[in-house]
């Protein structure tokens, strides 16, 4: 009997210590991202990992989450062989990882929330140095442009903003394609720019752009409306 009691004690203890543990990660993630709507997180480890400190797996399920301006309309992610500070954790300290951890996922993300980050200082910069990178011979520096519409198509971007030049303001349309070269370069193809009228660049224009060693995406798909990514990304301590 004094052995079951202290089973039972044990696993109220651990309980509370994965609740607790659920409740720390759950606040570290939301210091990552300034609005989110729905989040769920599910913890599987044995009660030995978790004191330790090592999370063989965790998964979370988050939707309409704001991060540096971007609006994602819904992500899934599942993290293993996580390693946090769970001393200080079970003191009712923040959360912090000790290791980089891999995280795949899959993201998706509405035409219209990518149209609710246009006034990010994140997605317009990118916008901004994306011309640049593609057409340095007619944009040499960054543009003051005001980015107005971001539409999908299948396989294709469509982007429209009004350049701002001395007072003056010109329509501008950048069309492009993309494909997935490998898991960390993507090629922007059939790239055509169109300041008011006719294209400035040669038909079939390229560009591949490098998303770094961190990244590594398996699927990356544009449907009407939409974009689709699979993959995944290296989580820095």
């Amino acid at each position: 009997m004094p052995e079951q009691n202290s089973q039972t004690r044990n696993t109220s203890k651990i309980r509370i210590i994965t609740q607790v543990l659920t409740t720390a990660l759950k606040l570290w993630l939301r210091t990552q991202v300034t609005q989110i709507s729905e989040l769920e997180v599910e913890i599987k480890a044995s009660d030995r990992q978790i004191l330790s400190g090592r999370i063989p797996l965790v998964s979370i399920f988050a939707t309409h989450a704001v991060y540096q301006g971007l609006l994602i309309t819904q992500i899934q992610l599942m993290a293993e062989n996580i390693r946090i500070n769970i001393g200080s954790v079970i003191k009712g300290q923040p959360l912090q990882l000790l290791e980089t951890v891999p995280v795949v996922g899959d993201l998706i993300v509405d035409e219209k929330d990518l149209n609710a980050s246009l006034s990010s200082n994140l997605l317009s910069t990118a916008l901004s140095d994306l011309l640049v990178k593609v057409s340095p011979t007619h944009y040499p520096e960054p543009q003051p442009i005001d980015w107005q519409e971001i539409l999908l198509q299948n396989n294709q971007i469509i982007l429209r903003g009004i350049k701002v030049t001395n007072s003056q303001t010109t329509p501008l349309e950048i069309c492009l394609s993309l494909q997935l070269l490998n898991g960390h370069e993507l090629r922007l193809a059939n790239i055509q720019i169109k300041p008011d009228q006719g294209n400035i660049l040669d038909d079939n224009h390229e560009y591949n752009l490098d998303l770094g060693s961190d990244v590594d995406i398996q699927e990356l798909t544009l449907i009407p409306g939409k974009l689709v990514c699979r993959g995944r990304i290296n989580v820095n301590p």
